[in-house]
């Protein structure tokens, strides 16, 4: 027969009631402390009178005290059959017995998983991919604002959020090593599917096969605990049992003191503020009285400070490379066939690695929006132009459609918010601090821009205490349900992406535009075009605008006055113009194929050049005659004296000018084309010089190149920033934004003219 009651000894009394004075509580106090509905345990307990086991160690436990010094009578083996222990090989013949009763189960609910926005669902193992694990959590650092202030944008990603310089292990190393886990992570990183790997594998004997597997959704146990009122790991697994068929309670006592179960709970941050504190002390309860056993939780990185005692802390890594590759993979080849899944992967690589998709690279190193851009590509077979729509989709599924797909329910103050206050608040939140050039701001201040947002909403509080706590609440509302914004370490966030903080103050931007109607908004973005930190900015804006014709003009504008009060620059910029006209035929698309077709063909012959070269003779000659000025002056040796005698016999049969022909048909006759070595070092030492001198000057006569500009510091400042602007102008161009024609055409016409040729364009 198995105890099912313990009772206080009279010395236990004493020691209780101590501990009980030391609390404070009343004994309604501590009966809801531990979860029960009613203060008679409470009293039973404290007048020596039997009380149920299990509430009678929870009393002890909240009293900071051991059941063991407590009772009257302890058992030996608490939790095991009184005067039956059990054996290895009963314990092994029931471990065998219940895996096969329950593997059913826990393939059904571990082993298929549904696609979020895709109607499909995939085997577990057809898509997973092991993940990496980091023993140093980079949020719990100590650091200051200060800290983070040279951190280079193109370093922003990964800072503090698990990839710079940190080792790693293996999701299952991790695993093997800690007996108590607990596996960080921001949303859609694949903690969940992290844990279902585990319930398979150990389901079908790949791991752990002396145990027996249990996955809790943990959000569902706090559910139907509040329902019974009563939070009992024990009782909820008992039910858990008797699905399959196994009722006796001694069975699964005798697996639990064992040690023979691999206890998942997934989504500790999940639970509702009501429920959180009678579940953590639950599973604290529970692990310390099965201590044997193994334990894995999952939570959000942001709630990690809802602790664990005695649970190891673990992060799960972004995706590195060869996960992103090998994960599309698998995912193109779920939805299509072996042999087209690995063609469509390729080109979904191909494309993400192309340097113009270098945002998308670094936003996809997680599941969610690494499925996201699959499926995408697998719709429209290329990602999308407009990468502000992609940004869009993400966003939309961080901020509602991911908890709302899980049936996950909040109850924080935020919870009320609509999407578009969201999406607001966020962009207020981005727009304040770029302006700045700060990506990572203090806790205080990031509390303060939230104030002044809740207090412009309707029926908001003018408490200025009030007004504070909301502002904290919302601030961990958003860090833990979408990741949107980071702690990068204690009390220092950031937005998770650079290019999140870069659409949203984008978005800021056009909501004030297309509000107030006219260009304000636009001349300011335009006031920072020769920032290189404004570049996505621009482009963001310019796609996201219903008409960007304004913004292009008034860009247009702005680079035009960059150079405009340089006499010299503007010299320079008159020549360049000239230079542009002494080309027989204006540049055509054709030029570019047929001078590509030459170049893909080795070895490299000039006459395979000459189809390009009619088509443009100008663009395509003077590029040969820059490398061959360089190929001849920089390197002043006689090997490159050879070269440069070679370049020169490829250019010559190009050319189509007669006067520049007859010039370097000349150059070409002097230059010693004799094998002997001794003459032609003779002929190097005595006339290389001056036979260079000749070329610079017969190029500088019939193609007007190899001018001696020689710029200031400060000027090629300013030309770096001028061309840096134009190549700005051209790629928002190019972005597929909304451009009418007109003024298409007009920019293109005007690009890169002194002033006082732009002055005889009007704009249309």
């Amino acid at each position: 027969m198995v105890k099912r009651s313990l009772e206080a000894s009279t010395t236990g009394i004493q020691i209780a009631k101590k501990a009980f004075g030391l609390k404070g509580w009343t004994q309604d106090n501590l009966a809801f402390e531990i979860g029960i509905k009613t203060r008679q345990p409470i009293w039973r307990f404290f007048t020596a009178k039997p009380v149920d086991r299990q509430i009678f160690t929870d009393i002890c436990l909240m009293l900071d005290l051991d059941w063991r010094e407590i009772a009257d009578n302890p058992p030996a083996d608490f939790g095991i059959r009184e005067g039956d222990k059990v054996n290895d090989l009963n314990i092994n013949d029931l471990v065998k017995k219940v895996r096969s009763l329950r593997y059913e189960k826990i393939q059904y609910q571990c082993g298929v998983l549904n696609l979020l926005d895709a109607n499909h669902r995939v085997n577990l193992n057809d898509i997973y991919i092991d993940v990496n694990i980091l023993e140093k959590i980079a949020s719990k650092q100590w650091l200051e604002v200060t800290n983070f202030q040279d951190i280079d944008p193109d370093q922003f990603d990964r800072f503090g959020m698990g990839e710079i310089a940190q080792s790693h292990i293996s999701g299952m190393e991790a695993i093997n090593k800690y007996t108590r886990l607990r596996v960080l992570g921001k949303p859609g990183i694949g903690k969940t599917t992290f844990l279902q790997h585990l319930a398979i594998q150990c389901n079908e004997g790949d791991f752990a096969d002396n145990k027996i597997v249990i996955f809790i959704t943990l959000q569902t146990f706090a559910q139907e605990s509040r329902t019974k009122n009563e939070f009992s790991l024990l009782n909820y697994i008992y039910k858990e049992f008797a699905t399959v068929g196994i009722s006796n309670a001694n069975s699964v006592e005798d697996l639990l003191k064992q040690g023979r179960v691999l206890l998942l709970m997934d989504g500790l941050d999940e639970v509702l503020n009501k429920d959180i504190a009678l579940v953590m002390k639950e599973i604290r309860r529970f692990s310390d009285i099965y201590y044997k056993n193994q334990f894995v939780a999952t939570c959000r990185i942001a709630s990690q400070k809802l602790n664990l005692a005695g649970f190891t802390d673990v992060e799960i890594a972004p995706f590195n490379s060869e996960q992103i590759n090998i994960f599309a993979q698998k995912w193109f080849v779920s939805f299509t066939n072996a042999k087209e899944g690995r063609t469509r992967s390729r080109e979904f690589i191909t494309e993400l690695e192309d340097p113009i998709n270098w945002q998308f690279r670094r936003v996809v190193n997680t599941p969610l929006f690494l499925h996201l851009a699959c499926w995408i590509f697998y719709e429209q077979e290329k990602l999308p132009i407009k990468r502000s729509e992609f940004y869009k989709q993400s966003l939309d599924l961080l901020l509602g459609k991911w908890d709302e797909v899980r049936g996950i329910e909040r109850d924080e103050i935020y919870q009320g918010f609509l999407l578009p206050q969201k999406l607001k608040l966020f962009s207020e939140i981005a727009s304040a601090t770029f302006e700045e050039g700060r990506y990572f701001f203090g806790q205080p201040e990031l509390e303060e821009i939230i104030g002044s947002y809740l207090v412009k909403l309707p029926n908001a509080s003018n408490d200025s205490e009030e007004i504070r706590y909301d502002s904290e609440s919302v601030l961990r509302a958003i860090e833990s349900q979408h990741g949107v914004l980071a702690e990068r370490a204690r009390g220092i966030f950031s937005f998770s992406y650079l290019a999140f903080h870069e659409y949203f103050t984008a978005r800021k931007i056009v909501a004030n535009y297309n509000l107030l109607a006219y260009g304000t908004s636009l001349e300011d973005l335009v006031s920072h075009i020769s920032d290189r930190r404004w570049r996505e900015i621009f482009l963001f804006t310019a796609a996201m605008l219903r008409s960007a014709d304004g913004l292009m003009q008034l860009m247009k504008k702005r680079i035009d006055t960059i150079m405009q009060d340089d006499n010299y620059l503007q010299e320079f910029l008159t020549w360049a113009s000239q230079k542009s006209f002494t080309t027989p035929l204006q540049p055509k698309v054709a030029t570019v194929r047929a001078f590509y077709l030459a170049l893909s063909r080795a070895p490299h012959i000039a006459s395979q050049f000459t189809l390009a070269s009619t088509l443009d003779q100008g663009m395509i000659l003077d590029t040969g005659l820059d490398n061959l000025l360089s190929l001849c002056t920089i390197n002043q040796d006689i090997p490159h004296a050879h070269a440069c005698g070679e370049a020169l016999d490829d250019i010559r049969m190009t050319v189509l000018d007669l006067g520049l022909h007859k010039s370097l048909e000349k150059l070409y006759d002097e230059f010693p084309h004799s094998s002997h070595k001794q003459r032609f070092k003779s002929w190097w030492q005595e006339n290389y010089k001056a036979w260079v001198e000749e070329l610079k000057m017969a190029i500088a006569t019939h193609r007007n190149i190899n001018h001696p500009w020689e710029f200031s510091s400060d000027q090629q400042i300013v030309l770096q920033n001028y061309y840096d602007a134009n190549q700005l102008l051209l790629d928002c161009l190019s972005s597929n934004c909304e451009v009418t024609a007109g003024v298409r055409e007009q920019i293109e016409a005007t690009l890169l003219l002194p002033q006082r040729e732009l002055e005889s364009h009007e704009w249309g």
